[in-house]
């Protein structure tokens, strides 16, 4: 991998900005939002994990995307938490590769996740009654363990076509982390093959998932239209609102960023895109199916109790 007459050896991630007082904020800002991170996503899982009642499959998929999320934000942040700190931006040429195949492997198992949680929540609304039987547990196994195979296979053949481009311009990735537009930004010999895998990617996993996820909606509007009372309704919508939520939000802030043409691309304004994609939405993901929850909420209660010590 040559750049000019020489081996690219590390980039420079711009990140923000860099005024030192900014610079500071920002640290603090991060690092919140990594801390309610870090504590709601573990907590969602332990208690998952530890209490029967949350032994079902709706929350063994929940907490898999808690689980996605807790590790797809430890891709990022602390490195931007350093590089606030210590001012050193640099991040070298293996590094780089590693974030960008993890970041892309989770984030792509991400896409499969919730579109097998929305496949989740067609089947127990349209047909209650043979839920347990269409839905086993071993069939959720199998749909979860596809969902980091196909992304992480996906995300080592892009990481592969990406990382053997000739970087022979600039070194200085004018973002907070490694990502294909600014990656290719740098690329001086981008061949029409590479943005055919790229698009195929693209499409197969994130605009794929996409439309399923719409047709499981389309089919669950269908089947909550039939329950013929209004109470019977707001229930069925209510199993699929935090679900709804987190596919709005995630789907959209991505299908923002890589599904439009690179002459729209604007690196000041999609660095606050990516920024909460790929940090802020993963604290968000635990309070969208915790807070109006009522079963997560009375076992999060339980636990609280047992916790405080007898006066």
């Amino acid at each position: 991998m040559e750049r000019g007459n020489h081996t690219v050896t590390e980039f420079i991630l711009v990140g923000f900005t860099t005024d030192p007082v900014m610079k500071l904020v920002l640290f603090v800002v991060f690092l919140s939002v990594y801390s309610v991170t870090l504590v709601g996503n573990t907590t969602l899982i332990t208690l998952i994990c530890n209490d029967s009642r949350l032994h079902t499959l709706m929350y063994f998929f929940i907490g898999n995307l808690s689980f996605l999320g807790l590790w797809y934000s430890s891709v990022y942040t602390p490195k931007i938490l350093a590089t606030c700190i210590s001012g050193n931006k640099s991040i070298s040429f293996a590094g780089c590769v590693a974030q960008f195949l993890f970041a892309v492997g989770l984030g792509y198992s991400e896409c499969y996740l919730l579109a097998a949680m929305a496949y989740d929540r067609y089947v127990a609304i349209s047909n209650p009654l043979l839920y347990a039987l269409v839905m086993s547990k071993r069939l959720c196994i199998y749909l979860v363990i596809s969902c980091y195979t196909g992304g992480f296979v996906n995300a080592i053949i892009i990481t592969s076509n990406t990382f053997t481009l000739n970087f022979c311009g600039d070194n200085v990735i004018d973002d907070f982390f490694c990502d294909v537009p600014p990656l290719v930004k740098l690329a001086c010999d981008v061949k029409e093959s590479y943005q055919a895998v790229l698009y195929f990617l693209m499409a197969s996993n994130v605009i794929t998932p996409t439309v399923l996820i719409l047709a499981s909606y389309l089919f669950i509007i269908a089947a909550i239209l039939r329950i013929r009372s209004t109470q019977g309704r707001l229930k069925a919508f209510s199993t699929c609102f935090p679900h709804l939520i987190s596919v709005t939000l995630f789907y959209g802030s991505i299908l923002y960023i890589y599904s439009r043409p690179s002459s729209s691309y604007s690196l000041e304004r999609d660095k606050m895109v990516s920024a909460f994609y790929t940090v802020v939405f993963s604290m968000l993901n635990p309070m969208i199916y915790s807070l109006r929850n009522k079963d997560v909420k009375e076992v999060l209660k339980k636990l609280l109790r047992l916790t405080q010590p007898d006066v």
